[in-house]
């Protein structure tokens, strides 16, 4: 398995990727299946070349993209000390190896090198017990629930949100 960032080369297969995720698991985002489809990967394509806003960091697995996770630094000067794990997401058949954890050290690290980073937040569907179990075991801790924060097909989802301070 081979852990790094994601290139504008990688945008193509990333979104492919975030395309299953969206599928497969469509209450873990904010964002539908529906609202990406008609996107297209250059948007990812810029992103990965603007190092300065958001990072995402792929695993690969004889060289196809199986698993992912972003870092998103917060823009304004009082939260600069801050960045968010967003879009986690491992295919289904390589759960359960460690995969996630790996991908989560990783972006752990990377925020750490990025200067000036103190705080790592992310908000985990309160149902996914084994999200929440990952995020815990590299150093998350809950700090607040998030009532009713994603309402998908007429139903309501929960969110913890949980942070990891460096």
């Amino acid at each position: 398995m081979k852990i790094r960032k994601l290139i504008s080369a990688d945008a193509d297969e990333y979104f492919s990727l975030r395309l299953e995720a969206l599928q497969d698991s469509p209450t873990a985002f904010a964002t539908t299946y529906e609202e990406e489809k008609n996107q297209s990967a250059e948007k990812y394509k810029l992103s990965f070349n603007n190092s300065t806003q958001a990072t995402t960091i792929g695993a690969f697995k004889d060289s196809q993209l199986v698993g992912v996770v972003t870092l998103v630094k917060e823009q304004h000067m009082k939260l600069s000390h801050r960045v968010n794990l967003v879009a986690m997401y491992v295919k289904p058949e390589e759960r359960g190896r460690g995969l996630g954890k790996e991908l989560i050290l990783t972006a752990i690290e990377y925020a750490k090198n990025l200067g000036g980073i103190e705080q790592i937040y992310l908000s985990v569907l309160a149902t996914n017990v084994f999200a929440k179990k990952l995020y815990v075991s590299c150093g998350f801790e809950i700090f607040g629930n998030d009532k009713r924060a994603l309402k998908f097909n007429n139903t309501y989802y929960d969110e913890e949100l949980m942070v990891l301070f460096l």
